[in-house]
């Protein structure tokens, strides 16, 4: 039986104060793979810390990470949206806060840290994906209605891609268009990235959050929990992340 520890943990990047949280089973012997867990433009709320839970039970060591600084969290959706657009204004603090996060992650006595992976969701999501698209040191990447675009690199920047990636996508998601989805997948067929594009019918955005239909109906926007999308893409991604883990 699982005995899931965790502890709340504090670390800087770039003298900003950051508050993440691990997750680990003190059942399983020895170090193990690593995973990031990377939060929606809410901020790394309870939904993240299920998410590193989770992980935990499959005998990782989950982290969630904190991107936003000091532990902020939107209350709404413009909140959200101030804090998920002040954070993007700059990809390059966005990578600065990752791998310290990442780096926190490979120090934590539980973690195997030459095997490591990252996963997130909406904003999240499109994050491991520009990570992985920048050549971060990762085994694998898991997006789940993650935002695309932000895996597209501009003309000169960029690097080589080593992490597997798996991509959950609502069909029906309606906050990325069908010339984003293209251009997605048309980047990495030039950059050949290990990727797989994995399109789930009748989910819209925020498909793997059970919060998602609240916050859909209250503040009228296209959000809804989708049950079959979530427990898919989540069984589906427990096989990414077990190949890559055991790949030469």
């Amino acid at each position: 039986m699982a005995n899931i520890q965790s502890q709340e943990l504090s670390y800087s990047a770039d003298g900003v104060e950051m508050n993440g949280y691990v997750a680990w089973d003190g059942e399983v012997e020895g170090a193990r793979p690593g995973v990031l867990v990377v939060h929606e433009w809410w901020g790394n709320n309870e939904y993240a810390r299920r998410r590193a839970n989770m992980l935990a039970e499959l005998g990782y060591t989950g982290m969630a990470v904190d991107l936003y600084g000091g532990g902020r969290l939107a209350g709404n959706p413009d909140e959200a949206g101030q804090l998920m657009n002040a954070l993007l204004a700059d990809m390059a603090v966005v990578r600065g806060r990752f791998n310290a996060a990442l780096a926190e992650l490979r120090a934590h006595p539980s973690t195997d840290a030459s095997r490591t992976a990252a996963i997130g969701y909406c904003m999240g999501g499109g994050i491991v994906l520009h990570m992985a698209r920048y050549g971060a040191d990762l085994d694998a990447v898991a997006s789940f209605h993650g935002a695309l675009p932000l895996a597209i690199a501009p003309a000169g920047e960029g690097g080589e891609m080593s992490a597997r990636i798996a991509v959950y996508h609502g069909e029906d998601d309606v906050f990325f268009s069908a010339e984003e989805v293209a251009a997605f997948k048309a980047e990495m067929r030039e950059t050949s990235a290990d990727c797989l594009f994995v399109a789930l019918p009748g989910a819209l955005h925020g498909f793997s959050n059970p919060q998602a239909s609240i916050n859909g109906e209250k503040y009228g926007i296209p959000l809804r929990y989708n049950e079959l999308a979530d427990r898919s893409s989540w069984d589906h991604m427990q096989l990414v992340l077990q190949s890559a883990f055991r790949a030469p």
